[in-house]
């Protein structure tokens, strides 16, 4: 059994005990330990942890969450959101499968808009503002109602790990918790360090207790730890903003749900404004002339921050061509006065914030209420896990969220029910659940993850996704809730709706193609209307739908013999009718995706023994342990010479 060191609280109850006994050493007469036996224990409550444990409950596993603060479940540390552009994607993914984050914005969002509307069906996503505390709360009533379900609060140090086994994991207190599967959801937590200026507090988000111990526990057991870097704006008093100055961002007249299940009607509210503003070359000045001072060009900040999320030090050096930067002013919650400020984190000392905040327009007398700070934690190198997410090495162990080097709280959640599915199908003993990059963003995901080195903590986008005209916001419950039905997570008067919804929408498609349209002076006068050109003959109504300027929505006044039908149903009915050639193309490609994932790479292959192979790519598929043809081609450094070579010899070998 490998072990980590004794935690500070283990080492003075020693002491204790050689004080009363005279004697140190484990045993009853010093101190007498907690056991406890459980079927799955999830370390961290986060978004990631609060889904794995849900997940894992609701499969009828005894399980326990452990978070080193209960009123810190579900928080939101950083942006007051949820979704966003290919994010959304992502919660609506989670919520076909029986997960929990989009019926929970439902209940507590204070603004929903539909972004990317002027483009195409495959990158619109939903987006939500949160009242933060509301979230928070809704979330812990529901992991304190579930049944199988215990919330601990106290901090895991130790994983006990026999022959390759995850068997237990050990507290802070020296309390053993016994389990058959364990998930890592640490998130930023694991020796979290936040960063200001010269200002360093070894904390976690939002000052709260960092989780000191755990990583030389993991570094013990062979597992290879990265070090990153995120980073938070500041939050700044209400009462101190000239909104005259901003532009109003309002939500959607018409709120779309994120949950399948939320009925429409019931999430039309009274919304809440977001204002936007930008930075200027007086800010940008501000921020040049305190480079020094940054944490960031100073050297005191070590890990690796996100591309794609920068803080404004960086975009004001990486994009010093641009004058400005858009600054999202947005509300934290109905019930408090703290605004955050959206495209302007950052780790500068607190004056040059107060000075760099100021020169804002609408911002010129801010006050902050809590400064912005970077955050550097312990992760790890995602490409030991498997693409259930148990390592590779450790079997029993799980990990989801920021802990496996992702960001975003829907990134954490994704991976939160897809660990939570599998460590209690391991348990049930049946296959795990993998979703390829064919079928759902989160198959994109957990596949980048697993295959990609990553050095820099990763963010889902559309474009990582080949298929994403398939792979839509609006048609993740077609897609995954049948899977969600056969894991046990969605009930059968839900799965029989989506059968009856797939009827509906099969039956007027096919209607759709069949329907003539005539060149009565009414069709004619109405296509004039839209600016779409008169028709010559007769027309079907799919060959109208078809025209750019046209869809199924706006042909209701010519289209004689429709019924009523949901919003949901005519969306589908819309794209499928309109983007048909697409989705065939695209279909197609999936059919040649599918055969090389299928080609399966046993795991024990020893690749010194595939000649012809490059040495890069020998080590990279060493390291990478790819699980099919598929996944090899996919790993940086291996070309498709190489992945060609590699066809040959399982072939000759009978191996694939």
């Amino acid at each position: 059994m490998k072990t980590g060191p004794r935690d500070a609280h283990e080492f003075e109850a020693e002491k204790n005990c050689k004080k009363q006994t005279g004697k140190m050493g484990k045993g009853a007469e010093f101190m007498k330990r907690v056991e406890e036996w459980v079927d799955v224990v999830v370390v961290g409550a986060g978004h990631a942890g609060c889904e794995a444990a849900l997940a894992s409950a609701r499969l009828g596993m005894e399980t326990i969450l452990f978070t080193v603060s209960v009123d810190s479940i579900a928080m939101m540390p950083c942006n007051p959101n949820i979704g966003g552009s290919s994010k959304g994607h992502l919660v609506r993914e989670v919520d076909a499968l029986g997960g929990e984050m989009g019926k929970n914005i439902d209940r507590t969002f204070i603004q929903s808009k539909m972004l990317n509307m002027s483009k195409g069906p495959a990158v619109h996503s939903l987006r939500a503002q949160a009242d933060k505390a509301e979230y928070s709360r809704s979330m812990r009533k529901v992991l304190q109602e579930t049944d199988h379900l215990k919330i601990r609060q106290m901090e895991v140090t130790e994983l006990i790990v026999e022959d390759g086994t995850l068997t237990g994991v050990r507290t802070y207190s020296g309390a053993v918790y016994h389990c058959k599967a364990c998930i890592l959801c640490t998130g930023t937590y694991l020796k979290a360090r936040c960063i200001y200026g010269d200002v360093s507090t070894y904390t976690g988000p939002n000052g709260l207790q960092a989780a000191n111990y755990l990583t030389d526990s993991l570094k013990a057991n062979g597992v290879k730890m990265y070090r990153f870097k995120t980073g938070t704006p500041a939050r700044i008093d209400s009462r101190s903003i000239d909104y005259s100055k901003m532009q109003e961002q309002k939500g959607d007249e018409r709120v779309v749900p994120f949950s399948f299940e939320t009925d429409p009607d019931t999430v039309q509210i009274p919304q809440v404004s977001c204002w936007l503003t930008y930075t200027n070359e007086e800010t940008h000045r501000i921020i040049r002339e305190n480079l020094d001072r940054s944490p960031l060009y100073s050297g005191m900040i070590e890990g690796t921050g996100p591309r794609y999320c920068p803080s404004i030090e960086d975009k004001v050096v990486k994009f010093a061509d641009k004058n400005r930067h858009q600054v999202f002013i947005e509300p934290e919650g109905i019930h408090t006065s703290e605004m955050y400020v959206g495209g302007m984190s950052s780790s500068l000392p607190e004056d040059v914030q107060l000075a760099m905040y100021r020169s804002v327009p609408g911002l010129e007398h801010a006050d902050i209420v809590r400064n912005a700070y970077a955050i550097e934690y312990d992760c790890i190198d995602a490409r030991q896990l498997e693409l259930s997410l148990e390592f590779r090495d450790i079997r029993g162990l799980f990990s989801a969220g920021q802990f496996n080097g992702s960001s975003g709280y829907e990134e954490a959640a994704a991976q939160g029910i897809i660990a939570g599915i599998n460590a209690a199908r391991k348990i049930q003993g049946k296959e795990p659940l993998i979703l390829d990059r064919s079928e759902a963003y989160i198959g994109v995901l957990i596949d980048d993850l697993v295959t990609k080195e990553n050095h820099e903590p990763y963010r889902m986008m559309t474009s990582r996704a080949e298929y994403r005209l398939l792979l839509r916001q609006d048609n993740a419950d077609l897609r995954l809730t049948p899977k969600g039905y056969e894991v046990g997570l969605i009930s059968e008067e839900r799965y029989k709706r989506l059968v009856e919804k797939e009827r509906m929408i099969r039956e007027e498609t096919e209607r759709v193609k069949k329907t003539w349209i005539g060149t009565g002076a009414e069709v004619q006068e109405f296509l004039r209307s839209q600016g779409s050109t008169e028709l010559r003959s007769s027309a079907k109504l799919s060959e109208l739908i078809c025209r750019p300027e046209l869809s199924y929505q706006k042909l209701h006044g010519i289209d004689t013999d429709r019924r009523e039908l949901p919003d949901d149903i005519q969306e589908q009915v819309n794209i499928n009718i309109k983007y048909e050639g697409y989705l065939l193309r695209q279909m197609k490609q999936v059919e040649q995706f599918k055969k090389m994932e299928e080609r399966k790479i046993p795991q024990d292959l020893d690749y010194d023994k595939v000649p012809s192979l490059r040495t890069e790519a020998r080590q990279k598929l060493k390291e990478g342990r790819p699980a099919s043809i598929g996944q090899a081609s996919r790993i940086a450094g291996v070309s498709p010479a190489d992945v060609s070579v590699l066809m040959v010899y399982l072939q000759a070998n009978k191996q694939a």
